[in-house]
């Protein structure tokens, strides 16, 4: 059986230290590391125990109030690859010519300078915290000052700091570029002499699944998979109104895309719910933007409707219930 380790008491510095290093000034460092106030005891059972009940606070829509939610969702969980401009508040820093929003990064990374000082920041990276925006906030403040040239290690987010919602412009446009591959990740002007990087982009690339967005309606992206095409919705609605409006579609046989298409439940991501639609393969991109109109115009009239459940509907209703699957 192991001994338990004597707890070392400060001295007279440690007191004087501990004096002068206040809540909001202690830095957060590993769990089982001295804590930075100067106590002698370990993080977690010191200033940890405020940190870590901070980061088990679970921020249910993080993307709430962005310009784009229901994008930011689907290119958090459903796209392969894609960018997306983004614009600070105030304008960028001296040195930035530009920050951009990609789905995923080579190795990994939260975010990466590159060699002209852009930078680019991933979103498809785990989450340290409860707050997804404050994670990608921290990790974006962290990329505007590294050396051109450098990735952006992951770390342990503070529990206090700003979010993306802080850092934004909220009056600004939000519009995904959807890619067939991840060569985005290399500029035109480099000659890829990173192996890590060719290894990584190789992998990416046989990984990702041909995915489309829709233009005729917001946050729709068709994808194709080997025995079935895929309609995926996110959608802005209060989860017990659409499932209600959903539910009056399916009883009336009103909630398919045509021939041969079905709405099979949805997801919940991120606070929103994001129907889901099975194509045939002959089913492209292009052949579900009529559609996806008109089921546009049902919807809103089924959101609009306020009379209660008939039996059928409510029949309908239990079993897109049973067919919804949490993501985050």
């Amino acid at each position: 059986m192991a001994k338990k380790r004597p707890q070392t008491k400060p001295g007279k510095a440690g007191k004087a230290e501990q004096a002068q290093v206040t809540s909001g000034e202690i830095p957060v460092v590993g769990a089982r590391e001295p804590c930075p106030c100067g106590s002698g005891r370990r993080y977690k059972a010191c200033h940890g125990r405020a940190a870590a009940h901070a980061v088990t606070e679970h921020v249910q829509r993080p993307f709430e109030g962005l310009p784009g939610e229901c994008d930011w969702v689907a290119l958090r969980e459903l796209v392969p690859a894609a960018t997306v401009p983004l614009t600070l508040k105030g304008g960028l820093p001296e040195g930035v010519p530009s920050v951009t929003l990609a789905t995923v990064l080579p190795m990994a990374w939260p975010a990466l300078r590159r060699d002209d000082g852009s930078v680019l920041l991933a979103l498809q990276n785990d989450s340290s915290s409860g707050d997804l925006a404050r994670d990608l906030a921290d990790t974006l403040e962290r990329a505007l000052v590294a050396e051109p040239g450098t990735p952006v290690a992951p770390r342990r987010v503070p529990a206090e700091g700003p979010r993306l919602q802080d850092l934004l412009d909220a009056d600004s446009d939000f519009t995904p570029v959807v890619h067939t591959g991840f060569e985005f990740w290399i500029p035109e002007s480099s000659d890829n002499s990173n192996p890590e990087v060719a290894a990584s982009l190789e992998r990416a690339n046989a990984a990702a699944i041909p995915t489309v967005k829709l233009t005729s309606v917001d946050s729709s992206y068709w994808c194709e998979t080997p025995d079935k095409n895929h309609l995926r919705w996110v959608m802005p609605h209060p989860e017990e109104k659409l499932l209600d409006a959903l539910a009056r579609l399916q009883a009336a046989g009103t909630s398919s895309l045509g021939p041969d298409t079905r709405l099979v439940g949805s997801f919940r991501a991120h606070g929103l719910m994001v129907p889901v639609w099975d194509l045939p393969t002959s089913m492209t991109a292009e052949d579900c933007e009529k559609p996806a109109a008109e089921f546009a115009e049902r919807l809103a009239a089924a959101l609009a409707a306020d009379t209660p459940l008939t039996v059928e509907e409510r029949r309908a209703r239990g079993g897109l219930t049973n067919r919804q699957v949490t993501l985050s």
